[in-house]
């Protein structure tokens, strides 16, 4: 199989004018919306539009908020490469803040279980509302991770039961992104845990359904612009055309293989934010040691650091080709489990090792959070890059596993 990841004259001339974008609009207000938790409704909104003069969309997933590209045909999508011009727009986007990127509305995390599991009406249904958003923003959020279960997948306790032509759910769920503005959340329960992944199914559930409510909104580290929610379900009654995919597909391990599916698609998004991030923090400590030192002397400690920032360098390359090529198998309709979970394991890590160099190559200027001196921002947003979308371990763990299928986990 041929592998080509030359871009495209209009690839290269959307990068460009995206970084154009983030390095004279989005950087000069990350650290406002940072100390403020928000970003303003105006400037989403501009973001929305930008997206679909692109003709791309970077809200959390390929083709996310495009009803175009929702119905776009796997010949299509192929050409166009819909997946790849997602993750280089993600990145150039992340470069400038990553906290925005998780702001932008449309389907989100939500998108990517709707389009691969839902049925036809679902389809339409729930897209359909993302496709004026000109005066209306529009969120669409994943509920998956419990206080007891995240990357372990199989160990959700969220309970659903059928009731007529309802389902009941019962259960909380944490570190929703959008979760709390979100129109509907694509919400994960079981109907036994002791059944284990065969138990799993998963509902679109709407803002305003019975029993279904908002608990606390995250105080977080990192990523502070972003909204991260808690949900909560008290005897939520979720009508039965909410069952993603209809009750005919949980005749085998439907619900789990719909997360798996989500991921497959995100991961190679959240690897491309992450190569942002810590792009960022390289380019910023490459121009300070440019300005503040005398290169052209013979001094040891300079050789160092230059050692050290090509390291840095080569590491984030090196992520960004695992990257493009778990999107590129995407494009062409391929299976990307594997290589999904590869880029994401190895951006994660090449990031926060960029922003840990960073900073102790820039010194106190590196620590200093000032609306022009971010690296302190992005050392405090990476280190999640390792952890949501399933920890740096669980990306090991599935390379593992596909690489050795009779391998025992321990």
């Amino acid at each position: 199989m041929t592998i080509e990841f030359t871009l495209s004259t209009r690839q290269r001339e959307m990068q460009s004018m995206i970084h154009q974008f983030a390095e004279t609009i989005i950087r000069p207000e990350a650290m406002k919306w940072d100390r403020a938790h928000d970003v303003p409704h105006e400037f989403l909104r501009r973001i929305v539009m930008m997206s679909q003069t692109m003709g791309t969309s970077v809200a959390m997933g390929p083709g996310a908020g495009d009803p175009k590209v929702t119905e776009m045909d796997a010949e299509t999508r192929k050409k166009r490469q819909v997946a790849l011009t997602t993750i280089i727009s993600a990145e150039e986007l992340s470069w400038g803040d990553a906290g925005l990127l998780l702001c932008v509305p449309g389907p989100g995390l939500g998108g990517p279980p709707v389009r691969a599991s839902g049925t036809p009406e679902q389809k339409k249904r729930f897209f359909s509302i993302f496709d004026d958003m000109s005066t209306d923003l529009r969120w669409g959020a994943y509920a998956l991770t419990e206080p007891g279960a995240g990357s372990d997948v199989a160990g959700i306790r969220t309970s659903c039961r059928k009731d007529g032509k309802h389902w009941v759910i019962n259960g909380r769920k944490c570190f929703i992104t959008n979760g709390a503005r979100a129109s509907w959340n694509v919400v994960f329960a079981t109907i036994d845990p002791a059944l284990g992944r065969g138990g799993h199914r998963a509902f679109v559930v709407e803002k305003g359904t019975p029993g279904f409510s908002v608990g606390k909104i995250e105080d977080k580290m990192g990523l502070r612009a972003s909204e991260t929610a808690e949900l909560v379900f008290e005897d939520c009654r979720v009508p039965e055309d909410n069952l993603l995919g209809g009750e005919a597909s949980y005749t085998t391990k439907q619900g789990f293989m719909t997360a798996m599916k989500t991921f497959d698609n995100t991961r190679p998004l959240v690897a491309a934010m992450a190569i942002g991030i810590g792009r960022a923090a390289y380019d910023y400590a490459v121009d300070f040691v440019k300005k503040h030192y005398v290169l052209s002397r013979p001094i040891p400690r300079y050789a160092a650091m230059a050692e050290r920032l090509a390291r840095v360098g080569r590491g984030l390359a090196a992520a960004r080709m695992a990257t493009w090529h778990a999107a590129w198998l995407a494009d062409q309709g391929e299976p990307n489990a594997k290589e999904a979970s590869s880029c994401k394991a190895m951006a994660g890590q090449a990031s926060i090792r960029a922003c840990i160099d960073a900073i102790e190559i820039c010194g106190a200027e590196g620590s200093i959070a000032t609306e022009h001196q971010l690296l302190e921002k992005w050392f405090r947003d990476i280190k999640v890059y390792d952890i949501f979308e399933g920890t740096g371990q669980i990306q090991r763990i599935v390379v593992s596993k596909r690489l050795m299928p009779d391998l025992k986990s321990f």
